[in-house]
């Protein structure tokens, strides 16, 4: 066993009589680390990368509090898409690579020691034990010590936002063992385990002792991270100052990483006035959402005399799943003949030639561009897993088609409407006039939920024109950031367009996802209210799974389960990124295959 670990640059156990115990500088749930425990930088870094400068980002929407960890306030961490830009999270964690402001980004599922020098755990994942660094500090030089864990843990799980209290529910406890060492012990073995708590922000036990984390603030709270906010503007802009003696600088992780003196976010509650400022100068990069700006809003001065660049960059990250929720807490998509119904009047063919300049692929899975992709026929191994549930199974189960109709882009779906409208009637819906309406004379009526997003009606309007041709009342309602937050976190709405994270071996976040413990958790994203035994089943299966293959296997089977459901309209997606950016700046020459690279960026000289 010690043979094998040294083979692997994993390091020998202290305990070697316990020839099932592990310690290692990093952690993969199913396989062996890329980089060996001697390794000096990642490969896809400038190791030797200047430091210096300034960027300055778009921030969507706006904010009110400097605190990401709880559920009252909005943090600029909170706002659409900023995560990725890899400085928003202050707090450094044990581990680094598998958050998803921090990810390793050419190896899926790793994470290295950040905070911790090296991990320990058994063979079951029954445990772990993190052993700090000597050096590690937070910015006001106070050591980050055992109880430091131990505070984080407990605070986060108790009086943090519900997601931690839900990614953190199969710790059973977590001690100090001495000033540098803690141990978790798990309420069940799971491989992921040790990932969720290694990813945890460690925050200073003596900081908030004197603070109170519930309440929502603007003070910037004492962190360990290479960034600190050293400047905000009344919800418009926040300025993050790299910290020169940063702790961590010169570890391997973070070596040609964190290159800027200061990143800058502006804020715009309209992205159609935000891109605008940026063609005149107002920020540096432009990382585009809308095909039909990429196709046809770069033809300025700027763009056209070189003065910005713009790139197509690929990627290999499981995208995120972007769709209209349906809310089955509540009538008419409690229904799944509803559901499945509305589904099938969204016609993404007209919409992807006419709207999107066919840059677009039909999102079909809950779990787009991975390996998790449900197939058409259930496999033997996918039917062995449902086998307790079989009785609670419709007759065509394993049969059905779950894939979205493809329509041939001329706008006229009239085999998708009779089939839709079948549904509708089995379900109690009847035609009156020139309306569905229930037994009670009711009409079948929803309202779509979203944040201030100009563009976004473009997108909802031919799919409403289907279902007023079926007799569907449907309309957009678009509220500020604020109450859009308010109604997420309740569950206020019919159906809400969101777009939830998904990562290349998803862990704990499908337990706030998809099962039925999280559905009534105010802010949980359970945001289809799923509660579903076949559902939790999958879920908790695939998280115990003890291999790579069997995990696999759940997840496919999770999504098959998933999609029959119709809990939401799948939207599209894209496999790369749409960037532009003012010439300014450096880059590594290879794209990142896990992640937008930001942080390895650097100032031209």
């Amino acid at each position: 066993m010690i043979t094998a670990c040294l083979s692997l640059g994993i390091l020998p156990s202290a305990q070697a009589e316990q020839p099932h115990v592990t310690r290692s500088h990093g952690y993969h749930p199913f396989g062996d680390l890329k980089y060996p425990a001697d390794f000096k930088h990642l490969d896809y870094v400038n190791p030797d990368a200047p430091k210096g400068g300034s960027i300055t980002l778009f921030g969507n929407g706006t904010f009110d509090s400097l605190n990401p960890y709880i559920l009252k306030g909005i943090s600029p961490a909170d706002t659409p898409g900023i995560q990725m830009y890899g400085v928003t999270e202050l707090g450094d964690s044990l581990l680094m690579g598998s958050q998803p402001h921090n990810p390793l980004g050419d190896e899926a599922g790793a994470a290295y020691g950040l905070i911790a020098d090296w991990i320990e755990y058994p063979e079951d994942r029954s445990w772990c034990i993190f052993h700090l660094r000597d050096g590690a500090r937070f910015h006001d030089g106070e050591p980050i010590r055992a109880d430091d864990v131990v505070f984080s843990f407990n605070t986060l799980r108790e009086q943090g936002h519900p997601e931690y209290s839900l990614r953190l529910v199969d710790v059973a406890s977590v001690e100090a063992i001495d000033p540098q060492t803690v141990r978790f012990t798990f309420s069940e073995a799971r491989r992921d385990l040790p990932l969720i708590v290694g990813a945890i922000p460690i925050l200073p036990k003596h900081y908030w002792e004197k603070h109170d984390f519930t309440r929502t603030t603007l003070e910037p709270p004492v962190s360990s991270g290479p960034y600190r906010v050293s400047d905000i503007s009344g919800g418009k802009k926040v300025v993050f100052e790299r910290v020169e003696d940063y702790w961590a600088q010169d570890l391997p992780v973070n070596r040609g990483r964190y290159n800027f003196d200061k990143v800058i976010f502006e804020f715009y509650r309209d992205a159609d006035v935000g891109f605008e400022s940026f063609k005149s100068g107002g920020y540096d990069l432009h990382y585009t959402y809308s095909s039909k700006r990429w196709a046809t809003a770069f033809n300025f001065a700027a763009m056209n005399d070189g003065r910005v660049l713009r790139a197509e960059v690929p990627h290999r990250i499981p995208r995120p799943v972007q769709a209209f929720f349906f809310n089955t807490r509540r009538a008419p998509f409690d229904d799944q003949r509803v559901r499945k119904a509305a589904s099938l009047l969204f016609d993404f063919e007209w919409s992807n030639r006419n709207l999107f300049a066919n840059a677009y692929t039909r999102t079909v899975s809950w779990f787009p561009n991975s390996p998790y992709r449900a197939s058409q026929s259930a496999t033997d191994a996918e039917k062995a897993l449902l086998a307790p549930l079989t009785s609670a199974l419709p007759d065509d189960y394993f049969s059905a088609d779950i894939t979205p109709p493809v329509n041939d882009g001329s706008g006229q779906i009239r085999d998708r409407m009779r089939e839709a409208l079948t549904l509708l009637k089995e379900s109690g819906w009847q035609m009156q006039g020139n309306k569905l309406v229930n037994s009670e004379g009711k009409p079948l009526r929803f309202t779509v939920l979203n944040y201030h997003n100009p563009g976004i009606y473009r997108i909802l309007a031919p799919w409403f024109r289907n279902l007023k041709r079926l007799g569907i009342e449907a309309d957009y309602r678009e509220v500020d950031p604020a109450a859009y937050k308010q109604k997420l976190d309740h569950f206020e709405y019919d159906v809400v367009l969101f777009v939830l994270p998904m990562r290349d071996y998803p862990g704990p976040e499908l337990k706030d996802y998809f099962l039925s413990d999280s559905a009534n958790i105010s802010g949980s994203r359970n945001l289809a209210g799923i509660s579903d035994p076949i559902v939790d089943h999958l879920v908790n299966t695939a998280l115990s799974a003890a291999t790579e293959n069997d995990y696999t296997q759940a997840l496919q089977a999770l999504d098959r389960r998933l999609r029959y459901q119709h809990y939401g309209v799948l939207n599209y997606h894209i496999r790369h990124h749409r960037i532009a950016w003012w010439d300014k700046f450096a880059r590594p020459p290879e794209p990142i295959p896990f992640g937008l690279g930001l942080d390895t960026w650097w100032m031209k000289e």
